[in-house]
């Protein structure tokens, strides 16, 4: 419930954003700025978040922001400039990105508890609460003011946490369980070897984060663009990347049991690079839209798989190291298939997925051997 709250909470927000521009009366240059605050906030938050989860357990700082975010998110609608809004996401951003990080430690212990790979079920419940927030908001974006509609969206979140957070913090594990957990919660800090191995997975987090903020950003405007898609259709490309990214994370769980961590990481990276390339360098929208379907079935389970075995060798230091370097390429991907764009063109640009995607195939082959106790 909280996974599905993060991605319904962020979707009703981003749909609001063309009014909290007219409302702000902000240029696209500094709304832009302002909208970094989110993405700044988060990855300061992140690390932060990961000594929190050490010393009060994950599930008591899940429910913690699950106050946090909610309330955090009704602040950009009272605001009336960009340096206000980016403040604001700021406080927004540090929200969102302690919840990513506490939920995640929580989920790394429970697929350790119940031994089975179910990491992917999880990220699951994100996308989909991202496509009914983004669905709805959008259905109520022209009969609600963005005030109105983010107080509602704060409420629910509120109502969803109290009804959620009290099983989490009934069965939390007492401070002396944390203090004395191994090795998902190690008490020394980690070798140099276990720390570089934590960034590995972080930059595999990196690839396929890159690629879905390439494809939110700029999806859309490839295929009305260079393909000459009608505006409708060109909008359906990302909501068919998530609906197909959402099928493979629902189906991660039976690809994890059947194929093991390091093919779910091969085979996933392969087949995102080779939908990116169809969906960049197609010669109709058709195909593109084709490419886009393929690449969410790719990178559903990259992020999830490495996020996980992070946790599983350092706890919720992983797991927040690895997230911080996985949002980095989610802040990353848009501005850098701008300056390429400019540089050389659009679809070319978009390769840049492709390429990353192969990379992420390419070093979760090479971590194969990296963690003790998991399946490979």
């Amino acid at each position: 419930m909280f996974f599905a709250l993060d991605g319904f909470l962020f979707a009703g927000w981003v749909v609001r954003i063309p009014a909290i521009k007219q409302q702000t009366g902000a240029s696209a240059s500094t709304l832009g700025l302002a909208l970094l605050g989110v993405s700044a906030g988060a990855v300061i938050t992140m690390m932060l978040t990961g000594r929190l989860c050490r010393r009060y357990g994950s599930h008591a700082v899940t429910v913690a922001c699950g106050v946090l975010l909610p309330l955090s998110i009704a602040l950009p609608a009272q605001t009336h400039s960009a340096l206000s809004l980016g403040l604001v996401l700021l406080v927004f951003g540090a929200a969102y990105g302690g919840m990513n990080v506490a939920m995640n430690s929580a989920a790394v212990d429970l697929v350790a508890d119940l031994r089975r790979p179910v990491m992917p079920s999880f990220h699951a419940a994100f996308s989909l609460g991202g496509m009914v927030g983004a669905g709805l908001g959008g259905l109520v974006a022209g009969g609600l003011s963005a005030s109105t509609h983010l107080f509602l969206l704060a409420g629910t979140g509120l109502l969803v946490t109290a009804f959620a957070g009290p099983s989490l913090l009934r069965h939390r594990p007492a401070p002396a369980a944390v203090e004395a957990a191994a090795p998902r919660e190690p008490k020394q800090r980690l070798s140099r070897r276990a720390r570089r191995i934590v960034a590995l997975f972080g930059v595999i987090a990196l690839c396929t984060a890159y690629g879905e903020g390439a494809l939110a950003d700029w999806g859309a405007l490839h295929l009305e663009q260079d393909l000459g898609a009608h505006p409708g259709l060109a909008a359906a490309g990302y909501a068919l990347f998530a609906l197909t990214m959402t099928a493979g994370r629902l189906t991660g769980t039976l690809l994890l049991e059947r194929l093991g961590q390091t093919r779910t990481l091969v085979l996933g990276g392969a087949t995102a690079a080779a939908g990116m390339l169809l969906g960049s360098l197609a010669p109709t929208a058709w195909l593109a839209l084709a490419g886009f379907a393929v690449t969410g079935l790719g990178l559903a389970n990259i992020f999830p798989v490495a996020v996980g075995r992070a946790g599983e060798l350092a706890g919720s230091s992983g797991v927040a190291a690895a997230s911080t370097l996985g949002y980095g390429g989610m802040l990353l991907g848009p501005p850098a298939i701008g300056f390429l764009a400019d540089w050389f063109s659009l679809p070319v640009a978009l390769t840049t997925v492709a390429l990353l995607a192969a990379a992420a195939a390419a070093l979760g082959y090479a971590a194969r051997n990296a963690t003790t106790g998991a399946p490979v």
